[in-house]
Order: C-alpha cells, then structure tokens, then sequence
C-alpha cells in the first residue's frame, strides 16, 4: 500500500484526475490507493481493450490525461490498440499495469509475462517501479513526459492484500493537464515561404481539427480563398462553403497541383494517399502531433495550430488560380442525381442519415467506410453544419470505436455514431460504459451491409471469386436487434430510405440500416463513369 499511495499521489499531483479501472486481484493495492483519494474521477470496466479506448475518449472530451489501471499478464497487451491510438493522435494515456515482482519474470509463473518494454516506442516512457521492500521514495515516475505522448508506468506489487484505510492521498498541482497550453517556439518561417509561387496552384488539404483551433483555421481558409478538401472531422466542411472541393478524388485526379497545404491531422481522402506517387508537389503540413503523414518527401511545422497561423500575421488572397472550384456545382448536381436514382444503396443512407443528424449536438464516424462515404456524400447545408465530429484516425483501425465514442460522449445528450457492421460487432462490450450514462438523444447507427464492403471496392479483390470474397469480406448475416435488446436500447431496422426516420429518446436508439446491395453496386457503377 505504501508504493500505491506513492504511485497515486504521484499521478495526482501531474494533473491525472481520471482513472478507467479494471479490477483484479494484482492491482487491488492501487485501486484501494485510488479510492482513498480527493478530487478523482473514477471509471469501472470489465474489459481493457474497451477501457483503453473509453480512456481515448475521455482524453478527447477533456483535453487532459487519462489513465487505465490493469492487473499483471495478458490484461496488459490489450491496451495495445489504444496506446497505438494514443501515439498518433498525441493524446496523454498512462498506463498504469500492476505486475508481480520481477523475481517473476522469463519463469512462466502464473499472471507473469514480460510487460516492461511491452508497448515499445508507442510510449514515451516505461517507467519500471520495482521496489518490493524498498524505499518508494525516490522514483521520479514522469521525468521527461510532455503530455503528447502515452506513457506507462509498470509497478510490481507484493503478495500482500489490499486494504483500504490510510490517509487520504490529496491531488497535487495539476502540471500535465495543462500540456496542451504549453508554449513552445514554433518556426512558421516555412508557412510564409510557401505562399511563394502559389499562382502555379494550391490546395489545402484539411484533416481533424480541435474545437480550439476552427475559428482560427477557418477565419484563415476564408481570407486565402484556396480551394479546400476538408474531411468531415475539420468540423468546417459545411461551413467553408463554396470553397470546399465537392468530389476531390475524382476532380484532382487528373490536376497539376503544385503546392498543397495540409491543415490538422493526416487526411482521409484519396488524394493525400495519391500524393505519395507525386513528389514534384511540395507539400507543407501544420501538424498538432507533429506526422507527416506521408513517406515521401514534405516540411512539418508541429505545434498548436492556431499559435503556428497567428505567427504568420496578416495574409493575402489567393484565390482559385486552377478555376478548381468552377466545376464544383455541375459535379454536386450529378452526385445528387445518382443519390435519387439508387434511393436504398448505401450513398443515399449516408446522405439521409447525415440530414437526420443536424439534430445531433456531435457525430462520431466509425472506420472506414462511413469516414469517407460521409466526407463523400453528406449534406453541405451551411446552415445546418456538422461542427463537432470525431473519429479515430491515428491507426486507421476498426477497434475501440464504441467505447472511444462513449468515453468522447459521456452525459452529454443527441450524441450520434454512425459506424459499419463489423465495427460494431468487434466492439460489442462497449455499451456497458454506458450504463451509468444518464444523457439522452443518444443513436447508434449501424451500416449492415453484410462484411467489410470497402474491400468490394479494390481491383484485387473484384476478380475473385465469391468464395474467395466473401473471406476477404468477412461477408455475415448477422441482425444487431438481440444487440440492442441485450442492453435495453430501443431498435429500429431500415430496408428501404422511405421508412427511414430517427428521433432520440430517453433510451439509446439502435438503428439498423440494411442498403440494398444491388442498388449500392449500381451506384458506385455509374459514379465512377462521371466526367
């Protein structure tokens, strides 16, 4: 109990006030130490990998660390995903693991692998706590942590019980939590030499944004009037307007750009991934976290976005010198054309859905066909915009997503989520961290199109064969109703978009949107014949 006072009391006075518990018999000692404490949040679950991500989301609602405590062994490795996560969003997950004591370890004994080192470099730090029958006094647990990166701190425990009784462990300074206020020198010498040349052609390339850096970014888009793919986690895709490319992946593809200007976090479109193969574009990324998010050649300036615009000072238009922008109306007609004429595929369930979701205060979208088909294909009503959308897109992965979008959401009402079939059945625990939630309007949107639809899509996969697809697919015919019967959320399933209408209530909603495979076939048919 001495070195889990120590280890809490540590914790606290960093700034880390919130805490994603999952019990065992090893970490007994820091959970009592836990409880003993003032000015804590404290969150139970069943299962780390959930945790883990609950933990993400917390950190995204909050802006400030957020710590999952494990028992020893295999508990550990599932917060993998979540520390992966963690690293490429910049986001401060500590990971507190109890252990058993290091006379443990290479023996094969019961709850002992090896868990120093277990997260490599996704972790700023693995902090080993090895003073069984020590001194606890001496360990600086947090030297050299910045706060944007995970960081883990491994404590072996004895055999000893966990009783609860001590003296209160009181929080401290909070040092940590103010990580993302830090004020870092930041060269923006390389954003004003890039606005040189521009008139040979620019794009701006705007990837997630913070809710605390939109106004800045987009006060700035609007007095460069640069052409703007912007994904739907920017929160400005409605609002920019005219200014964003309706339909870039295809209205770029065959467009000499010289310069593009990445904003946010790494993109989610076809271009950005298209701009590996050319690398006489130069390309310079204002990046929160620092990744290029590119192999190829590129200039980073990292740090907070609206300090790296506001050191640029007063800028000039630009303006639409590629006459970009000019076809966008002609292509957004022919879009909502195809829409209406495959009313049941699964373009036009996006298009509904995202007109439904004006009522919500924020939308979560779940990897990976939905991020794209809702940059694709929602609703652009400025008037309605869509200001607060998350996802996560550090690893690209289809984990963690409901439990990420719980922790995101916790007690606040009309939070929506639109995720694929599969992404839900992977995350099928997650509404437990729901129990407690007392917020309503909350609506889960399901895609069930039968298995990972977005491998259809690849050239390698349309020349196999149905059995051959249907494992690349994962192809199921599984009904999510006992789902949301498990848990007491209402259901709803969608056959066809005319029966489509979505209202949130007390209870969490469960819609389960069934699009017609062959209409969704067709369209995607006739949309890649657009000119």
């Amino acid at each position: 109990m001495d070195i889990a006072r120590m280890v809490i009391g540590e914790c606290l006075a960093h700034g880390v006030k919130e805490y994603v518990v999952c019990s065992g018999a090893r970490n007994i000692p820091l959970i009592a130490a836990l409880l003993e404490s003032e000015d804590v949040v404290v969150w139970s679950h069943f299962e780390e990998r959930a945790a883990g991500f609950y933990a993400l989301g917390r950190m995204m609602d909050t802006r400030e660390p957020c710590a999952v405590i494990t028992t020893s062994g295999t508990a550990v490795a599932e917060l993998m995903p979540a520390v992966v996560e963690s690293y490429y969003q910049g986001r401060p997950l500590l990971v507190m693991s109890a252990d058993r004591p290091s006379d443990y370890r290479g023996s094969g004994a019961p709850q002992a692998i090896e868990q120093v080192g277990i997260f490599g470099g996704y972790v700023g730090r693995c902090v080993d706590i090895d003073m069984v029958g020590g001194e606890v006094s001496e360990v600086d647990l947090f030297d050299g942590w910045s706060g944007r990166e995970p960081w883990h701190l491994n404590i072996c425990l004895g055999e000893g019980g966990g009783r609860s009784g001590g003296e209160e462990v009181d929080s401290g300074d909070m040092k940590l939590g103010e990580w993302s206020a830090v004020r870092e020198k930041i060269d923006v010498s390389g954003l004003v030499r890039f606005f040189d040349d521009v008139w040979k052609g620019v794009v701006v390339c705007l990837g997630g944004l913070e809710p605390e850096d939109r106004s800045e970014v987009f006060a700035f888009l609007k007095v460069l009037k640069i052409p703007v793919v912007a994904d739907p986690t920017s929160g400005l895709r409605e609002l920019l307007g005219d200014l964003v490319v309706v339909d870039p992946d295809k209205m770029l593809r065959d467009v000499r750009v010289a310069k593009v200007l990445r904003i946010g976090d790494v993109p989610v479109g076809r271009f950005w991934r298209d701009l590996e193969e050319m690398p006489g574009v130069e390309v310079l990324n204002l990046s929160r976290t620092g990744f290029s998010g590119l192999a190829r050649v590129s200039e980073t300036i990292c740090g907070s976005l609206s300090r790296i615009i506001k050191g640029v000072g007063e800028v000039a238009e630009v303006g639409d010198v590629m006459d970009l922008l000019r076809g966008n109306g002609r292509r957004a007609a022919q879009i909502d054309e195809l829409l209406e004429m495959f009313p049941d595929s699964e373009p036009s369930y996006v298009r509904m859905t995202s007109v439904y979701a004006t009522m919500a205060e924020s939308v979560y979208l779940g990897n990976s066909l939905p991020i794209r088909e809702w940059g694709m294909f929602a609703q652009r009503d400025k008037s309605v915009p869509h200001e607060l959308v998350r996802a996560n897109r550090g690893a690209n992965g289809i984990d963690g997503q409901l439990a990420t979008w719980a922790g995101w959401t916790h007690g606040i009402d009309d939070a929506w989520i639109l995720v694929g079939d599969l992404t839900a059945l992977y995350d099928m625990s997650a509404p437990s961290l729901l129990h407690d939630c007392e917020a309503e309007g909350r609506v889960i949107v399901v895609m069930n199109n039968g298995g990972g639809r977005i491998f259809d899509r690849l050239p390698r996969v349309r020349g196999m064969d149905a059995a051959q697809r249907g494992i690349i697919t994962n192809e199921h015919a599984f009904s999510f109703e006992s789902w949301a019967m498990m848990w007491g959320w209402d259901y709803q399933r969608v056959d066809t978009v005319d029966d489509l209408e979505i209202e949130g209530g007390v209870t969490p909603l469960v819609v389960e949107l069934v699009p017609c495979e062959k209409q969704t076939k067709a369209f995607w048919e006739a949309y890649e014949k657009l000119r």
